[in-house]
């Protein structure tokens, strides 16, 4: 006897989306922050959802979430459907001679990459119909939206490359363990690690919880942060409250050498030798890319290639006009 099939002709599209984010969040907290709707409604949504569908999709409770087996096969359908409507809008304008569409690219905060500033200009240049949307997120979720086809590729901080994606060595940056200009230690130099072990630490957000984040392996790496007065996933906000002196922090050179060279932080660098940690573009091959994905992964992969070339190459005024430095 066949099990009875749900009937899904009234089935609300809006509520599949709902059920992805949950999934993406793996809280139903975090996906009604993220959906900017109140919490009960996500519940509701999610509720509905699984009265339409006639089974329970998610095993929740206040120590864990568990997809179902049911909904296991439901977010697999929900990231085809997903993608799939992400590539219409391209599908019925393949016919035109210009290039259009929508290129998502996810980033940590703060990424300094000459590379990629170059690829954003040629591609506006070359391809003005089409849309680049820029996403900062912690690597954790790069990877896992990478990984699950929701974004063809993204830039992140990696110990080491990962299993089942392709893993691009862009960099190695550099890490400085840091205090502000009213902080006892500023101005010192080489002091031991011991001495800073139990100093008041501020901590990325995107670097606890389990994250891919380096600074967890570094901070740990160096006997630091065992006691935490304060944290943001806001790399602005980290340098804020180390600068107002509430504690010692970790954090990459090139995003807060401006407030190093005025005095505001002070980095000590004779303290932990040196830091750092590798950045990686990573893309899944399993993921199909749009015609406006190829193009700007091929200028990404030209400037990169252009960046190792011989300097009468890289002199050419078509490339080196390009350089936008972030701020």
């Amino acid at each position: 006897m066949t099990a009875k099939r749900p009937k899904l002709h009234h089935l609300n599209w809006n509520l599949l989306h709902t059920f992805l984010v949950i999934v993406e969040e793996r809280s139903i907290t975090r996906a009604a922050d993220r959906l900017l709707v109140r919490q009960p409604s996500v519940s509701a949504a999610l509720q509905r959802l699984e009265e339409t569908l006639g089974g329970q999709l998610v095993q929740r409770d206040s120590r864990r979430f568990v997809l179902t087996k049911r909904g296991e096969l439901l977010h697999k359908e929900c990231v085809d459907i997903y993608r799939s409507v992400a590539r219409i809008g391209e599908k019925l304008s393949e016919e035109h001679d210009e290039l259009t569409g929508l290129v998502r690219v996810q980033l940590i905060t703060h990424m300094v990459l000459p590379a990629f500033d170059r690829a954003l200009s040629l591609m506006s240049r070359r391809h003005p119909g089409v849309t680049v949307r820029v996403e900062v997120a912690s690597s954790q979720d790069i990877v896992r939206s990478v990984s699950q086809r929701l974004s063809p590729f993204g830039f992140c901080l990696l110990p080491n490359p990962l299993a089942g994606l392709n893993c691009r060595h862009l960099l190695r940056e550099e890490f400085g363990i840091l205090c502000g200009r009213d902080h006892a230690l500023h101005g010192r130099v080489g002091v031991p690690l011991h001495e800073l072990a139990d100093e008041p630490f501020i901590a990325l957000a995107c670097g606890q919880d389990g994250a891919l984040e380096p600074m967890v392996s570094l901070r740990e790496g160096a006997g630091l942060g065992s006691r935490t007065v304060g944290a943001s996933p806001n790399l602005e906000e980290v340098a804020r409250m180390i600068a107002a002196g509430m504690g010692i922090g970790i954090l990459p050179l090139a995003s807060v050498q401006d407030a190093i060279d005025t005095g505001t932080l002070w980095n000590l660098s004779g303290a932990g030798g040196k830091l750092g940690a590798d950045l990686y573009f990573v893309s899944s091959p399993a993921m199909g890319m749009s015609a406006a994905e190829l193009a700007f992964q091929r200028l990404f992969e030209d400037m990169l290639e252009a960046e190792s070339a011989p300097p009468e190459i890289i002199d050419n005024p078509l490339i080196a006009g390009l350089t936008l430095p972030l701020a």
